[in-house]
């Protein structure tokens, strides 16, 4: 991976896009499903729950916004399309299922924006790139769950509608810690910065206040 990751950055790619004037928290998906034993979506990332739980209390304390994703689909899962289709273990998210409640300590606050998806990116049929727009946010610091599912097509898409995507590292989880750093590498090298926990920390104290 540090030899690919070297590669890329020869060959013209992993510029850096750095902190615009007001970052924001997008908290994606941390949700029970990941974490329940005998949850079809369960994976290793109780660690990863934990750095979003801290990346959540430092924005909160700096006064910045916290915005959260969740996917939520009717009964039988017709509004969930073939990717629904595709994956049929996301049956988990019909409404009402205990599995598509938030995590523990990572619950929205009131008047926290809450989105609610059918698809990986959050930016596909919602309206996160127009409440980011009317808000002045530009720069998103992007933790929750999977990495290599829908943190990696948020990211793409915060770019490509003109937001600055900071991925932070130990706060997001995937089954495989392969996948996990796969995909970072990659969003690294393309579409994203990657920041560590404490990058992404510093990044929060350092922001303008709102």
């Amino acid at each position: 991976m540090t030899d690919l990751a070297a590669d890329y950055r020869e060959s013209g790619f992993a510029g850096r896009l750095g902190c615009g004037r007001f970052p924001a928290v997008l908290v994606v998906d941390l949700v029970r499903a990941y974490l329940v034993d005998g949850s079809p979506l369960r994976a290793p990332v109780e660690d990863a729950a934990a750095a979003s739980a801290t990346l959540i209390g430092a924005a909160r304390a700096a006064g910045l916004p916290v915005l959260f994703t969740r996917v939520a689909y009717q009964p039988g899962g017709a509004d969930g399309g073939l990717f629904r289709r595709k994956i049929p273990a996301l049956r988990v998210f019909e409404e009402g299922s205990p599995l598509g409640e938030f995590a523990e300590g990572a619950a929205p606050a009131p008047g926290d924006t809450v989105v609610t998806k059918q698809y990986a990116s959050a930016f596909h049929g919602t309206s996160l790139s127009a409440t980011l727009t009317s808000s002045g946010i530009d720069t998103l610091l992007i933790c929750g769950l999977t990495t290599s599912g829908c943190i990696r097509a948020t990211a793409t898409d915060a770019l490509q509608h003109g937001f600055r995507p900071l991925v932070v590292d130990e706060a997001c989880g995937d089954r495989d810690r392969r996948l996990h750093e796969a995909n970072l590498l990659d969003l690294e090298a393309k579409y994203a910065d990657v920041l560590s926990l404490d990058e992404a920390l510093t990044t929060i104290k350092e922001a303008p206040g709102r």
